[in-house]
């Protein structure tokens, strides 16, 4: 399964490793647990990764004492949030964690 995130193809959208593994291990769950909508989780995070490359301020603001820059988009079909950063100077954004909604708290960064 392809998210759409190949490394080195896009140099100004970066996924970090951490996101990496918590993309791959949300979508086996996903195709494990979900058998009536068993291709939601990769639909939404392409779609995410769509807004985000199109329109790298759409998402809210999240405080951050070490990331000003942190945002995240809500991926309303399955419930998880991609937080992210992104430097206008540079115009590069990296995503940094996906983390589902039902953890009340925000990830670790």
């Amino acid at each position: 399964m392809r998210f759409g995130f190949s490394s080195g193809l896009d140099t100004s959208f970066r996924v970090s490793a951490r996101a990496s593994s918590q993309i791959r291990t949300a979508a086996s769950w996903w195709l494990k647990n979900r058998p009536k909508a068993p291709e939601a989780f990769a639909e939404e995070l392409e779609r995410g990764f769509e807004l985000l490359r199109s329109l790298p301020s759409a998402g809210e603001a999240v405080f951050h004492p070490r990331l000003p820059a942190l945002r995240r988009i809500l991926l309303a079909r399955v419930r998880y949030h991609l937080y992210y950063t992104f430097s206008p100077e540079t115009e590069t954004l990296e995503v940094l964690a996906l983390w589902h909604t039902s953890r009340g708290s925000a990830p670790i960064l």
